[in-house]
């Protein structure tokens, strides 16, 4: 009986340490993933990954971790001009296969959420052009334009879509035109615009856009998502 309370104290021992070694393990490859994770054409002011699943040391001895979780803050692309920068994205990647001397980490399959403020939206529009919430699942977009020689500012109520996985397109419902030939057209060539969203992990892709109070909340999703590499 002595004997079996001491096996069972070093399996307890034994155990506590293996943990303690596996949580240490995922501590310390979280700090190097995230120094190392690609976005194609981006950066991020914040980069943050967690990586789930238990043990650890098990899922990398077999080159496959079950699920990593990554979040960016402060996205932009580098290439600078137009395009929209993203207030903060999360996304889960799922069955991700490590590369040689983990050189590399792919995603069989991630899904996600992306963030604009209305701030980065009125950024990435015209001179001269702001955009907030507009209710009812609508943004609101001003702009002032010039006609014959007098200055007219107008509010429209334009809805969000997506024209393909990485561009966003806000296009006015209505335009006043108060009877004046061309006047749509010109507060149009204001209001409209459609701009890319660029620095994504690789992969990963827009599938729905839904306007709220914060901004665009954008759903994500792909296959293949290179997270470093």
């Amino acid at each position: 009986m002595r004997a079996l309370r001491i096996l069972l104290v070093l399996l307890v021992v034994v155990g506590g340490i293996f943990v303690a070694v596996d949580r240490v393990a995922v501590h310390l490859a979280e700090s190097e993933a995230e120094d190392r994770v690609s976005l194609s054409g981006g950066s991020a002011g914040r980069t943050e990954v967690s990586i789930k699943g238990f043990p650890f040391l098990t899922q990398v001895a077999a080159s496959r971790l079950d699920r990593v979780d990554v979040s960016l803050g402060g996205m932009q692309t580098e290439a600078g001009g137009r395009a929209l920068r993203v207030d903060e994205v999360r996304a889960e990647l799922y069955d991700v296969k490590l590369g040689a001397g983990y050189s590399t980490a792919t995603a069989a399959r991630a899904t996600g959420t992306a963030l604009v403020s209305y701030e980065d939206l009125t950024a990435a529009a015209d001179d001269g052009v702001t955009v907030a919430y507009g209710g009812d699942g609508k943004v609101k977009v001003t702009g002032t334009v010039e006609v014959l020689g007098r200055p007219i500012s107008r509010s429209v109520l334009s809805t969000v879509t997506q024209v393909d996985g990485h561009t966003v397109k806000v296009r006015a419902d209505e335009v006043p035109g108060e009877g004046i030939p061309g006047v749509e057209q010109l507060v149009r060539q204001k209001t409209d615009f459609e701009r890319d969203i660029d620095g994504l992990p690789k992969g990963l892709e827009l599938r729905k856009t839904q306007v709220t109070e914060k901004g665009l909340e954008i759903e994500l999703e792909g296959s293949n998502v290179s997270l470093t590499g």
